[in-house]
């Protein structure tokens, strides 16, 4: 509190209120790069997953590695199967679909995958090779700017989970693939847990209307919003339509030990998880 000596009176000045600390986020309502948002490398598209930034407050976007892979649709092991080249541009839209690729929104770089990674590091551990499944592509200045880290619909994330999903808790996600036409609707997905495998590396999860491709990274969040994993592959068993969940508190741990990213993190929405039960 300042005070001003006038006349051998202290005359009590009263403080300035303190400025507000400005959002580094676009407002939700209008971001136009944001979880669910549809991301094309060099024509194929997936789904945004979470909003990351590191130490020197860089924004990244995640999705899949498996989206930036060479392979065919059915190759899911990341020791074996080559990739686009860390640098390559990724191109954020909306409204694409099987006849369009929709509006751009931004552009950003292939910073990182545990795909390229793996590969280089010589990784043997099956479990790894077949569910480390997270790629970041780094925003470039002026995409950063029209950022917000909230999931559509649902709110959140608040967090990362490290417990582990049991079986039969309820799960949150939401997809943006083109092949659902642009219809708004389809992307809020409400399911449950199958439960975890292969030493909770994955996670399978049944949804009403199961991920299909270019949902691939989206998002998964458990009933306290907080961010499970990464949505991989459409599942045979156990039971059919289900989808593979790559665990993200692992996927992360591996990517900050081997990225070179300083600080990385993931941001926590700006708008309340609200689960609609």
């Amino acid at each position: 509190m300042a005070a001003l000596l006038v006349l051998a009176l202290a005359v009590v000045v009263p403080a300035a209120p303190a400025a507000e600390t400005a959002s580094p986020w676009a407002p939700a309502a209008t971001a136009k790069i944001h979880p669910g948002v549809q991301m094309y490398t060099q024509g194929a598209q997936c789904t945004a997953n979470f909003i990351y930034t590191d130490s020197l407050n860089r924004v990244y976007v995640g999705y899949a590695a498996h989206c930036a892979g060479l392979g065919e649709a059915t190759d899911t092991n990341g020791c074996s199967t080559t990739s686009v080249p860390l640098g390559t541009t990724v191109r954020f839209a909306e409204g694409g679909t099987a006849f369009s690729a929709g509006t751009t929104l931004g552009y950003g770089k292939l910073v990182y995958s545990s795909w390229i990674t793996m590969r280089m590091l010589g990784e043997k551990r099956a479990d790894v090779c077949a569910y480390n499944d997270l790629a970041l592509v780094r925003l470039n200045a002026t995409a950063a700017r029209s950022v917000n880290p909230s999931v559509p619909f649902w709110g959140g994330p608040v967090g990362v989970d490290t417990d582990g999903t049991a079986a039969g808790s309820r799960i949150y996600s939401y997809g943006d693939s083109s092949l659902r036409a642009g219809i708004s609707v389809l992307g809020p997905k409400l399911g449950i847990s199958l439960g975890s495998s292969a030493q909770d590396w994955t996670t399978d999860v049944f949804t009403a209307t199961p991920g299909v491709p270019g949902d691939s990274g989206s998002g998964m969040l458990d009933g306290q919003g907080k961010a499970i994993g990464v949505l991989s592959t459409l599942a045979l068993a156990p039971l059919p339509g289900s989808n593979g969940v790559g665990d993200l508190s692992r996927e992360l741990r591996y990517a900050r030990a081997h990225s070179g990213i300083d600080g990385l993190r993931l941001v926590p929405g700006t708008e309340k998880f609200s689960p609609i039960l």
